[in-house]
Order: structure tokens, then C-alpha cells, then sequence
């Protein structure tokens, strides 16, 4: 079984920098492929949104609302994916979660795993 770990939540004020992190990691013996992996997030009273994606490739959508904002990365090599996001703005608080889509060696059939959720607040 598969687990994604987020780390780098936390209050911040206007204008301000957070880096999410996130990291798959499988139990003693699991192997797995990743293909797409990013972030969503859910702000209270709306339905969850994409914030930004990345292939294993490195091709990146993003979100029109944080775009030239945040920028994603992702180590193929460690199974993480980071969120760069400056210039955050009240809007931007949201409990945000990582995904990917993870198989089974020599497997096409991706299945999306998420993490627990880490908050960003921003607030003065």
C-alpha cells in the first residue's frame, strides 16, 4: 500500500511564501510507478479544485487563479512533489491536498491516492 505524506502547511500573512511538500512512499517490499501527481484544494463552503499537476514528464497545468503564483516540481527519483506558492492572498487559504496516480510495476492502471490535507491560512 501506497501512502502520500504533505508537509508545509501553516498561516502566513499577504504576500507572503509557503512550499508544500508531499511524498509517496510505499510499505517494506512495495513497488509502484507514479504518473501524474499534483494538488487540489478545498476552501470552506466549495467544492475542491485542481490547483496544478505535473506528468512524470514534467508538463504542468496549473490552476488560471495561481497561475505565474505557484509553481510545481516534482523528484521522480524521491516520489515528491512540491508547491511553490508566493504572493499568496486570503482567496488562496484552503486545506490542500497532494494526489497521484499510482500502479503497479509494468501496469497502465493508475489509481489516484490522496494525502490527509495540509491547511494554508493567509491572513494578516
Amino acid at each position: 500500500q501506497v501512502q502520500l505524506v504533505e508537509s508545509g502547511g501553516g498561516l502566513v500573512q499577504p504576500g507572503g511564501s509557503l512550499r508544500l511538500s508531499c511524498a509517496a512512499s510505499g510499505t517494506s517490499g512495495t513497488t509502484f510507478s507514479i504518473n501524474y501527481m499534483g494538488w487540489y484544494r478545498q476552501a470552506p463552503g466549495k467544492q475542491r479544485e485542481l490547483v496544478a499537476g505535473i506528468t512524470q514528464g514534467g508538463s504542468t497545468d496549473y490552476a488560471d487563479s495561481v497561475k505565474g503564483r505557484f509553481t510545481i516540481s516534482r523528484d521522480n527519483a524521491k516520489n515528491t512533489v512540491r508547491l511553490q506558492m508566493n504572493s499568496l492572498t486570503p482567496e488562496d487559504t484552503a486545506v490542500y491536498y497532494c494526489y497521484a496516480d499510482i500502479a503497479p510495476p509494468s501496469s497502465t492502471r493508475f489509481v489516484r491516492s490522496w494525502g490527509q490535507g495540509t491547511q494554508v491560512t493567509v491572513s494578516s
